[in-house]
């Protein structure tokens, strides 16, 4: 063990001494933390694929006439529906669609299994 000196200032005893960042010291730390780095999606070539047709003023298009969509269904009163894109030809068809309805509490329900009596 060796032996410490008298007389020094603060930083001439921290010298050479860096103290290793907890989550208790990070918080004082005046360096920024380095930004987090995402991964990016796993095959960045499928995407390119799938967008590489549509510029930005054929998606602004197409933005705008599904939310047209989207109002003429509102002010229809159906707010519940599945977008379905199919291809026909030289047209390619965005459809609104009622998803598959659910089993309301008005519904009867049928019960398996044996009945008594």
């Amino acid at each position: 063990m060796t032996k410490i000196k008298k007389n020094l200032s603060d930083s001439e005893m921290f010298k050479g001494w860096h103290e290793q960042l907890t989550f208790e010291t990070a918080i004082n730390d005046e360096q920024p933390a380095p930004p987090v780095v995402r991964a990016t999606k796993k095959d960045p070539a499928a995407e390119d694929i799938n967008s590489a047709f549509l510029t930005p003023e054929l998606k602004e298009s197409i933005g705008k006439a599904l939310l047209e969509l989207k109002l003429n269904l509102y002010k229809e009163g159906i707010v519940d529906y599945q977008v379905k894109v199919s291809c026909q030809g030289h047209q390619v068809l965005l459809t609104a669609v009622a998803p598959k309805a659910k089993l309301s509490s008005n519904q009867p329900v049928q019960q398996s299994g044996r009945r008594k009596g």
